[in-house]
């Protein structure tokens, strides 16, 4: 009833003129009190209907067809193109897609045990294929079943540049023909790659890739990471149009099966395919075992501390770690009397911090005190949840090419805190995924998938310290409080690695939900100004996030397909 009653707020509110909104805003109290109500009422998880999302894709599709027709080809006809075709179902309709694409072919080979059409040349396995290849002809992966939109080999021939592999966006056809579930893509993402599979299908490369790696892979998708982690300075190109509508019949399980077998021979990574979520969970081994420094700042808090530290001590079973708590100017009795009590224990030490809150500078210090080869900011008001929460993201601390590794973050009520930061949310970033059921796989199963973000939230992040250092930490001079963990994220991401969102380390953040925000005049007016260096510093990322699409809304963090006010400001 909550939530249906706050719909008809909700709904009443926008009817108001706009000079009547603006008044109400400027009323903190009263703008603090609506956004706690909704939040309350679970509005803003509230994922369009499928017929809302049907009407937002076709939408995006004539705003597609636009921007395609604005482009200008230039003749394709010198560029030696070949298709590969794996599997043998439905065949005859990729074939039928491929020919109406008007394209010259230079062949076309379907691999599979069995031939079932005798208009093309056959191969079993993808190495045959390979052997009489021209080294620099284009390759075009699909799948058997795979239907082709006029006019994508050219697009995909003229937008690919000078990329070693290209990859589109794809959707299906439903029995009546009409197009839908549309798969908007973020950029390369590794992580999502072995964890899901993400790209199936319609991947462009060069034939000098595959003549010099030695493939085993059955798959698309296993093709595609094979291909990457043979060589990791690949340039992956990734064409955010729908091309390609996604055969029926293709079998995820087989997909996720491959990725299995090609993470575990080309990697340290030992993944698990999850039968029930149908995605793959990727355990990468911290053979050194490194301590790891969890550093929690706090100002009094004590109920709040005690269930944060007892349930790392009597939870976590990664033991080789220590504990920093940084007081920040306590003055509650209660506190201060469970603080002394903490420094008998041989995992933690307490150190003191006085002045005014700073968030940066205290972790900062933090940092400099630490013991510990991986560093890992954590919240007073976490609380553990998985066991192996620090277990996975030590993991993936300890890869070269990783950097910040952040946790999937939940409220006390279940519902998704964190699961990754998107930036251009609000015009500056926001969570993936917020306020989101826990078990919802989220779209694409991204909520329960490891994957690469921007970003990720410092209530709970990982890092080695060597990589905090490189950059100077956190930002304690411009961002006190907001956004110092997206700067400070993008600052190491700019340094040549990966950030990542893991999804296996699950914890609570008892973020008070029912507090709603803090919109006094003087801490708004703090957030602006930090909200505005984010904008001046890292606009890049604002106007397009890599590990998001440009097709998805920034309005809500529900990853609905942009409106069409959206896609007027701002062109595909």
């Amino acid at each position: 009833m909550k939530k249906y009653a706050m719909m008809t707020v909700k709904g009443a509110v926008g009817l108001l003129p706009k000079s009547v909104k603006s008044t109400l805003k400027d009323n903190h109290k009263l703008t603090e009190f609506y956004s706690r109500s909704l939040q309350r009422s679970g509005l803003f998880y509230g994922f369009p209907s499928k017929k809302k999302r049907m009407a937002l894709y076709s939408q995006y599709l004539k705003e597609q067809e636009k921007k395609l027709n604005s482009v200008s080809f230039v003749s394709s006809e010198s560029q030696e193109l070949r298709v590969f075709i794996l599997g043998k179902k439905d065949i005859e309709q990729t074939l039928r897609s491929l020919e109406n694409n008007n394209v010259a072919l230079s062949s076309v080979i379907q691999i599979s045990p069995k031939p079932t059409s005798g208009l093309i040349q056959h191969v079993h396995e993808l190495p045959g294929a390979i052997a009489s290849l021209q080294t620099d002809s284009k390759i075009l992966f699909l799948n058997s079943g795979d239907v082709l939109t006029p006019g994508a080999l050219k697009i995909m021939l003229m937008l690919s540049d000078d990329a070693d592999i290209t990859y589109c966006d794809t959707d299906k056809l439903d029995k009546k023909g009409k197009r839908t579930s549309p798969h908007f893509l973020p950029d390369w993402s590794p992580d999502l790659q072995f964890s899901t599979a993400y790209i199936t299908t319609g991947v462009m490369l060069s034939a000098s890739l595959l003549k010099k790696s030695e493939l085993k892979a059955t798959s698309v998708a296993g093709l595609v990471s094979e291909i990457w982690l043979t060589d990791k300075q690949l340039t992956i190109q990734h064409l955010s149009y729908t091309l390609i509508h996604r055969t029926q019949t293709l079998s995820m399980d087989a997909v996720l099966g491959d990725m299995v077998k090609i993470v575990r021979a080309r990697s340290a990574g030992e993944p698990a395919f999850d039968k029930e979520l149908k995605v793959n969970h990727v355990q990468w081994p911290a053979l050194s075992n490194p301590l790891v420094s969890l550093i929690i700042p706090t100002k009094n808090g004590r109920e709040l501390v005690k269930a944060c530290i007892e349930s790392i001590l009597e939870k976590t079973t990664y033991t080789n770690y220590e504990i920093l708590l940084i007081d920040n100017g306590s003055d509650e009795p209660a506190s201060l009397e469970y603080f002394e009590t903490l420094k008998a224990l041989p995992k933690i030490r307490v150190l003191e911090f006085p002045g005014e809150f700073n968030y940066s500078a205290i972790n900062n210090f933090g940092v400099e005190h630490a013991s510990g080869e991986v560093v890992g900011l954590i919240n007073n008001d976490i609380e553990v949840i998985k066991p192996e929460w620090l277990t996975y993201m030590v993991g993936h601390a300890m890869r070269e090419d990783i950097g910040c590794v952040g946790a999937k973050l939940l409220y006390s009520d279940g519902r998704v805190q964190h699961a990754g930061v998107v930036l251009g949310y609000g015009g500056g970033a926001g969570h993936a995924h917020k306020y989101f059921p826990r078990y919802h796989p989220g779209y694409m199963k991204r909520l329960v998938a490891s994957q690469n973000y921007s970003a990720v939230t410092a209530a709970c992040l990982l890092v080695r310290k060597t990589k905090f250092i490189e950059v100077g930490g956190l930002n304690e001079k411009d961002l006190t409080v907001a956004f110092n963990d997206v700067d400070f994220c993008l600052r190491v991401r700019e340094t040549g690695v990966r950030n990542i969102y893991c999804a296996e380390a699950e914890l609570y953040h008892h973020e008070s939900v029912s507090r709603g925000l803090d919109l006094s005049p003087e801490k708004a007016a703090r957030f602006k100004r930090e909200l505005e260096y984010l904008q001046a510093r890292w606009c890049s990322y604002i106007e397009y996030d890599p590990a998001y699409s440009p097709n998805l809304t920034l309005k809500r963090e529900n990853f609905s397909v942009k409106t069409k006010e959206e896609f007027t400001a701002v062109q595909i």
